[in-house]
């Protein structure tokens, strides 16, 4: 929505204000106005919830932009709006809050120093709307005069004529696009012009001059064709090389080339372009169109408004892109998306159809998720056997291509050293170790994968010849994104293998050559059984928000790397199940009656061996009767010497007359050497602690009574909870699960350290003898017996 607008009698939104002034008799300049934020460049602000785009905005024009990524570097933009995204669907009037939207995206991306031009319809909407009014009045007078009664007949209101509704709308919109743009102190200026005006030389010139001069004074030029005496399209007329103005998309498309603009934003009312007609079974909307393929799109009937269809927008989006200018299509009318369509294309995102004279080296994103979902689906039909046989052999790769893969992983690190910080190296960094470990925990996965697709959970006697069954089967395409982390590749894959499932993987490009290689070694195992394309590779542009966009490929998206990449993700998935914690605050309670020798050796491990890890100890809960003890003074000696900063909850504060720093908040992840301690007076009190400010990771408790213990067992609702153990155990390769996922904290499905278990869901099979349920009615032959029945050891495969 957009923001309210300053008045002398307070405040008001925006479209009350917009009514009032339709209602209105004369047009004026409003007296109430917004006051524009004074920003720089420099910095990254807001105006109501659109962002700012901190960019360099300095481009010399010439080729089009072959990325979407790149938009955001378009200074001058042009952006078209159709008949139906301007009108309502009656087609009488216009859609004055969807124009008020478009309105404010093009008043921001105007105010971060872009230079901004409308090519609008609606004219004839908005005369037509006054004609019919002026018309109906009119009638109605007459009729009340002729038949001297106040009762009205029904009345017929002629048709009107284009170019009379054309003449009558064109001073009211161009008036109420200058309402709009005024909220934002931006002055807009209406230019009409026909088709001659571009064969005329001399009018061209004076054209363009106009409109530099105008954008230079930071006005936004608003241009329309003259449809109150433009003629009709003649068919064919375009010229040699050049393209005739014969409806708006022509003339977005002539004035973009005319003016050098770096981009195009067509909106319509669908989303972009499809193969098909939208609406029918096999249409998919095509993400990026290339000069030459439109011959392999059949285009549908026309919009319900405006001259043009979809092949008069692709024709003058191929002619644009000729000229050097990028173009987008996309849908202006979604009520979901209208409102940041515009500003969603210039950050880049995958909105809309993306004209491009470059194509890809390789596939494209959908088409991996297309090959991924057919590989999993074969390689789920594999024997068990031939699934771990890959599983070994990818094992083997990882030790006997060891210095291959080292070598990769050193041109990650040098081209890291300075960019990223030393936890994140860390990461990075692999090692003959490491990957002798990763080998090993494969192999794990495949000894234990022998029974895991197609296993009988359950069998049930329905009725007599009717039996169900319920099995394992895979999850369908799994989307796993990663940071820093290229050991992550093989074990995930080597799930991914186990499962059954097809697998997309989204790496950071710190290790680009290392995941590269990592991947090839995968794919080189996978062929053993013709499954190669099973496991892929993300290696193009699509920003991580995008792909979680993709609700039709993806089956279910697993995050793995910091809390804000957790975060993200979560937010952005759209229609995609997320299993993945956004953090990792890992408690351990000390009991009183914890163990002097356990409890300094806990700490540190859970504390102090890896501190970057999700299942590092962040908050250390101290029983009130151990403070100014001696194991208290053990456990503050050691964290001294481990160089552990100390940051002090509110209540034990309150103990110390000079304490460490009182944190800010007891629900921090930090994420290196420091920890909060605070003070509770009995296990209750730790457990509702827990529960109040916990993540529902891992909670520990140390402590020699049994009962207290599995008290806290019990009662602590975390997906891992332990006793007299370091936190550091929540982790899939310590549990014997070969590897990990990731660790989930959601409470469906999987929880905990995610493992060959968690990517496995369920089917039903019925095998019957002619059944029907009419069988089974009050006065059927059957009867049902729902008997339980031995579940036999093999596998469906």
């Amino acid at each position: 929505m957009l923001s309210h607008i300053v008045s002398n009698s307070g405040f008001r939104p925006f479209s009350h204000c917009l009514l009032s002034w339709i209602r209105s008799t004369a047009v004026s300049r409003p007296h109430c106005l917004i006051q524009r934020p004074t920003f720089s460049l420099k910095f990254s602000r807001s105006w109501s919830n659109i962002p700012f785009i901190t960019v360099p905005l300095i481009r010399s024009h010439g080729k089009p932009f072959a990325h979407r990524s790149e938009l955001k570097h378009a200074k001058r933009i042009v952006v078209k709006l159709g008949s139906a995204v301007v009108t309502r669907g009656d087609e009488c009037g216009l859609a004055l809050g969807r124009l008020a939207s478009i309105v404010e995206q093009v008043s921001v991306l105007q105010n971060q120093g872009r230079e901004m031009m409308l090519v609008t319809s609606g004219a004839v909407a908005f005369g037509k709307q006054r004609l019919r009014h002026e018309i109906l009045l009119s009638q109605s007078v007459r009729q009340a005069l002729h038949s001297g009664q106040n009762q009205l007949k029904e009345m017929a209101v002629p048709v009107l004529e284009a170019r009379a509704c054309a003449a009558a709308g064109q001073s009211g919109l161009m008036a109420l696009y200058e309402a709009m743009f005024t909220q934002y102190s931006i002055c807009a200026a209406q230019i009409l012009v026909t088709n001659l005006d571009f064969h005329d030389e001399q009018k061209r010139r004076n054209l363009n001059g106009t409109l530099h001069e105008l954008l230079r004074m930071n006005i936004v030029p608003i241009v329309n064709t003259n449809d109150a005496v433009v003629p009709p399209a003649e068919p064919n007329s375009d010229l040699q090389g050049v393209i005739s103005v014969k409806d708006n998309d022509s003339l977005a498309a002539r004035l973009a080339v005319e003016m050098k603009t770096d981009l195009l934003i067509v909106l319509s009312d669908v989303e972009g372009l499809f193969d098909s007609p939208p609406g029918s079974d096999d249409s998919k909307l095509i993400d990026i169109f290339y000069p030459g393929d439109q011959q392999s799109v059949t285009f549908g009937t026309k919009s319900r408004v405006g001259l043009g269809g979809m092949e008069a927008k692709v024709k003058a989006a191929l002619w644009a892109l000729q000229g050097g200018t990028s173009v987008v299509i996309a849908n202006g009318t979604h009520p979901k998306v209208s409102g940041h369509v515009i500003t969603d294309i210039v950050e880049g995102k995958k909105v809309g159809t993306f004209f491009s004279e470059v194509k890809p080296a390789g596939p494209t994103v959908e088409q991996q998720g297309d090959m991924a979902r057919s590989g999993g689906r074969t390689l789920a039909t594999l024997m068990p056997e031939q699934r771990a046989e890959i599983i070994y052999h990818l094992a083997d790769l990882l030790t006997d291509q060891r210095e291959e893969i080292l070598l990769a992983n050193k041109k990650d690190l040098e081209e890291a050293e300075g960019r990223l910080a030393s936890p994140l190296l860390k990461r990075l960094s692999l090692s003959t170790s490491k990957l002798n470990s990763l080998a090993i925990g494969l192999r794990q996965i495949a000894a234990s994968s022998q029974d895991s697709v197609g296993r009988v959970l359950r069998r049930t006697r329905i009725a007599k010849d009717l039996e169900l069954e319920q099995v394992t089967v895979p999850i369908g395409v799994l989307l796993v994104i990663f940071e820093s982390r290229p050991d992550c590749l093989p074990q995930v894959a080597a799930l991914a293998i186990a499962s059954g499932n097809g697998l997309l993987l989204k790496g950071g490009k710190e290790a680009g050559h290392s995941n590269r290689i990592l991947h090839h070694l995968t794919q080189e195992a996978l062929s053993l059984h013709g499954v190669r394309d099973a496991v892929q590779l993300v290696n193009t542009r699509e920003d991580v928000e995008d792909l979680c966009r993709l609700d039709k490929l993806i089956d279910l998206i697993i995050p793995r790397g910091s809390s804000q990449l957790v975060r993200d993700i979560q937010k952005a998935a759209k229609g995609i199940p997320v299993m993945g914690h956004s953090e990792g605050i890992c408690h351990m309670y000390v009991d009183a009656e914890a163990s002097v020798d356990k409890v300094t050796r806990l700490v540190r491990d859970s504390k102090c061996e890896y501190p970057a890890a999700c299942n590092a100890l962040e908050t250390l809960l101290i029983h009130r009767d151990l403070l100014r003890t001696p194991l208290f003074d053990q456990i503050i000696d050691m964290l001294r010497v481990e160089q552990v900063k100390i940051h002090a909850g509110p209540r034990f504060a309150s103990y110390l007359t000079f304490s460490p720093s009182e944190v800010k908040s007891l629900r921090i992840e930090y994420g290196d050497l420091e920890c909060c301690i605070e003070v509770v007076d009995s296990v209750q009190e730790a457990i509702d602690h827990i529960h109040k400010y916990g993540s529902s990771h891992t909670d520990v408790i140390v402590t020699e009574n049994e009962k207290t213990a599995e008290f806290f067992l019990q009662h602590v609702d975390s997906a891992c909870v332990f006793w007299n153990a370091s936190t550091r155990f929540s982790d899939g390769y310590r549990f014997g699960l070969g590897a990990e996922v990731g660790i989930s904290t959601s409470r469906i499905h999987a929880r905990g350290p995610v493992g060959l278990e968690g990517l496995l869901t369920t089917k039903w099979l019925l095998r019957g003898q002619d059944h029907v349920v009419s069988d089974f009615s009050e006065n059927g032959t059957l009867k049902y017996l729902h008997e339980n029945l031995p579940i036999p050891h093999r596998n469906i495969n």
